[in-house]
């Protein structure tokens, strides 16, 4: 059933991409036009056909694609110090190495008779990629959701910034410096990638209900900054070309990069990464390498869970190791990969071994 006109004009779709006639005449949007080249002029990309879909435009309209050069819109965009500056607008460029900035603390997790975690601690220190490491089953995720709240610890401690997380709503922890991706890609697949990154500058916003209803000044005033924040992330990591494609139409490679823009659009303190190179070819993972490089110079501390070992060597400051829940090595890179526990973790040892 078609819904009524006033309605249509609330839909995300209609209100981002495509919005009626009533609602063009008061805000001198272009029926058919995309409102983020009108409004704001900093999705300044090609839109296509297939991105709009027919039974969303008034009766009688066709849209027409959009294409226009975003160095000549926003030429700000193209200084990668001014991106880094509205990427990571609250934190210290090029953090080095420095205090705890999250405690695992003697964490346990239990699920009936099966420990998850055994007595785990470690620190994340601020600046700093921390890589976490270990065989299938081995915990990693399982941690990485006692820090952000989904699992609470059986016991033990999680402490962030001298404060712990432990009960703290899933929210609550975002808005604490918390973000996350995931093994599997969880995108808002009928959302453009400017509207999927856009949804992360949320977690920082003051506005209430009735004030987003109502459009007021302070609303109006972070809708713009979303915008802003979700082209410069777009930008920062690499796919500012396809700002106004839909999430499902992007390349794999190009999905796992709005899932990092979008959890850095929470301005995070830690940012956790769970396997964002899984499906990579190796050019994509040299790729991966810098990104992640260039996150945490930009003022980022990162904790990484990955796989590929070439890729954990290459790119982390420390790596922590568990087996079975528990840990069982922690130390730089090249200390990690000489432990004699490690290699017997990932390689096995003869059954008659003695040491």
């Amino acid at each position: 059933m078609r819904l009524p006109r006033w309605m249509r004009y609330f839909s995300p779709r209609r209100g981002r991409l495509v919005p009626g006639p009533e609602l063009g005449a008061r805000s001198g949007i272009k029926a058919g036009e995309s409102q983020l080249e009108q409004v704001r002029g900093v999705a300044g990309y090609h839109q296509s056909q297939a991105d709009i879909r027919e039974e969303d435009l008034p009766d009688g309209e066709v849209a027409e694609a959009v294409e226009i050069d975003i160095e000549e819109i926003v030429p700000k965009l193209a200084d990668p110090t001014v991106v880094a500056e509205i990427v990571a607008p609250e934190r210290d460029v090029h953090a080095h190495v420095g205090e705890p900035l999250l405690s695992m603390n003697n964490v346990t997790v239990k699920f009936g008779g099966l420990t998850a975690l055994d007595d785990v601690t470690f620190d994340i220190k601020r600046g700093e990629i921390l890589g976490l490491i270990g065989p299938n089953g081995a915990g990693k995720t399982t941690a990485f959701n006692a820090m952000t709240g989904v699992y609470r610890p059986t016991s033990g401690d999680v402490v962030l910034d001298g404060r712990s997380v432990v009960g703290a709503k899933r929210n609550e922890i975002t808005r604490r410096g918390i973000a996350r991706t995931f093994q599997n890609i969880r995108l808002f697949s009928d959302m453009t990638a400017l509207e999927n990154v856009a949804v992360g500058t949320d977690a920082r916003h003051k506005t209430s209900v009735p004030g987003a209803l109502f459009r007021t000044k302070r609303h109006r005033a972070e809708e713009r900054d979303a915008i802003d924040r979700g082209m410069a992330l777009l930008e920062f990591v690499g796919i500012g070309a396809r700002a106004t494609h839909q999430a499902r139409n992007l390349p794999y490679g190009d999905q796992r990069r709005l899932e990092i823009a979008r959890a850095l659009a929470t301005e995070p303190k830690l940012l956790c990464l769970d396997e964002p190179a899984a499906g990579f070819n190796p050019a994509e993972k040299a790729e991966l390498m810098g990104l992640i490089r260039k996150i945490r110079d930009d003022g980022y501390t990162v904790l990484l869970i990955e796989h590929d070992m070439r890729l954990v060597m290459g790119v982390c400051d420390r790596i922590v190791v568990l087996e079975f829940g528990r840990k069982i090595a922690e130390g730089t890179p090249a200390e990690v990969a000489a432990d004699p526990a490690v290699v017997a973790a990932y390689l096995g040892v003869p059954d008659d071994a003695t040491s």
